[in-house]
């Protein structure tokens, strides 16, 4: 299916967020996550479907001072 992955497009074989993340090599404990515009905590991303035109986004967090 397609998706769109932090503002990219993306063919995923992927169903769920959790499948998403691990398919694409994410570090899974590291990142917060949002499914079409929602915020989807760690605990609820093997239960968050994906469908056709869902727009994903992972978001790592940044150092700097």
């Amino acid at each position: 299916m397609r998706i769109d992955l932090n503002g990219a497009p993306v063919e995923t074989r992927a169903r769920t967020l959790h499948d998403l993340i691990e398919e694409q090599g994410f570090a899974a404990a590291a990142v917060a996550t949002a499914l079409d515009g929602s915020f989807i905590p760690r605990t609820a991303r093997d239960t968050a479907a994906l469908s056709e035109g869902a727009r994903v986004e992972v978001l790592s967090p940044m150092q700097g001072g």
